[in-house]
């Protein structure tokens, strides 16, 4: 009996990790992987750090060339957007007025740069006004970063500090404006916050709490207006965080929340159809609440688990969230899953610029993460969860291993 083709709906890492999965795992149906974008599946974080600065090119983050999708019967439909779900049929319709059917589907779609939600942030559309999601994002970026460039970071999460540190190794003068006085405090709290803040001063980025009202452009200048008043730009860069694209699992009659409910096997409401990577809001099986993850190593691991799934295998969603960023000397590894009131540990000395530091609620460790010490995450990692004292953690003389 033939086996089931299986679609795979969304050309990024998770999509293209599934398709590798099930392929290396010995699936001989038909797969069809079809993405909006024309190039071969990537990976994403170059786009902020290596290939802005100029020190990667996209070969060197594509997941696979194109002649292993031909050597693994992979059909590849690129360059083309799905505009229905029709699940009494089996079928994804295409912009392009085809129709591929399928026996299951895996939706991996992925998240848009949020524009400011129903009312657009003004000026969004302007020339010189970027946002960074896609490989064709960072492209235009970086023709505008030049040496002296005005460059605006609106937003500063992970993706508007990489930025505002790439475009300062570039030599361009950096403001960005925040709407807190400590960048990412309500994820990380005070402490790791103040110590990312004090590091991008540091190398001369201009780090402004404001509310920014929008962006204009006067006689060919675009100023961003913020409760601080008029600021001339050359490049502004729109960071505002990113929204899941949901609308095929909405109208497919998927039951959605922040993201596509899926159970710890990445099965959504409609047993035939998975969900996984940034449009996932999946039950963790340790941790009893769903997660939705937008990051290069979830991406990774729901599309192995989507694969295991899809092929009658008995795994769950059960590791914790890791992500890492690298931003001018600073190279951080996080594991767990922090709630912003949990208290900080630090082990080490911050000045120096090599610590971990420990998260807790109470004494239980519910996240770490090692800024410029290697090799200690899998360490950090086995940590998680377990109840130690704060000055246990603290204490250099302790051996991690003896924790």
């Amino acid at each position: 009996m033939a086996e089931e083709s299986i679609v795979v709906l969304g050309a990024g890492l998770a999509g293209a990790t599934t398709v590798t999965e099930l392929r290396e795992q010995g699936f001989t149906g038909p797969i069809t992987l079809i993405g909006d974008e024309s190039e071969l599946p990537y990976e994403r974080p170059p786009l902020s750090k290596e290939f802005l600065q100029g020190k990667q090119k996209p070969e060197d983050f594509t997941v696979h060339d194109a002649s292993w999708y031909q050597e693994n019967e992979i059909t590849l439909r690129l360059g083309v957007s799905a505009i229905s779900i029709e699940t009494a049929k089996s079928q994804v319709l295409l912009a392009d007025g085809s129709a591929v059917d399928y026996g299951r589907l895996v939706l991996a779609t992925g998240s848009r740069a949020n524009l400011g939600g129903d009312e657009p942030f003004a000026g969004y559309d302007l020339p010189g006004v970027h946002t960074l999601r896609k490989l064709s994002d960072a492209k235009s970026l970086r023709a505008e970063i030049t040496d002296g460039a005005r460059v605006s970071v609106i937003g500063s999460g992970w993706i508007g500090m990489e930025v505002a540190a790439s475009a300062r190794q570039l030599g361009a003068r950096v403001t960005v404006y925040s709407s807190s006085s400590l960048p990412l405090a309500s994820v990380f709290g005070e402490r790791f916050a103040h110590h990312l803040l004090e590091l991008h001063q540091r190398h001369g980025v201009d780090v402004r709490q404001a509310k920014v009202q929008g962006i204009e452009q006067v006689a060919g200048q675009l100023q961003v207006l913020s409760d601080l008043g008029s600021s001339p730009a050359d490049v502004v860069l729109l960071a505002i965080g990113a929204v899941p694209n949901m609308q095929l699992a909405q109208t497919a009659g998927l039951e959605v929340d922040r993201g596509v409910l899926v159970d710890a096997s990445l099965r959504s409401s409609d047993p035939r159809i998975l969900a996984i990577g940034d449009i996932a809001q999946a039950t963790h099986a340790g941790l009893g609440e769903r997660l939705r993850v937008e990051h290069w190593d979830n991406a990774i691991r729901q599309g192995k688990l989507a694969a295991a799934t899809l092929l009658g295998k008995e795994e769950s969603y059960d590791w914790l969230p890791y992500f890492f960023t690298d931003q001018f000397d600073l190279g951080m590894e996080y594991v767990g899953h922090n709630d912003p009131g949990d208290e900080s540990v630090i082990r080490g000395d911050a000045e120096s610029g090599e610590f971990i530091i420990f998260w807790q609620n109470g004494q239980k460790i519910t996240a770490a993460a090692n800024v410029n010490i290697w090799d200690v995450n899998d360490d950090l990692r086995a940590l998680v969860g377990r109840e130690i004292p704060a000055d246990r953690l603290a204490d250099t003389d302790i051996q991690l291993t003896e924790l």
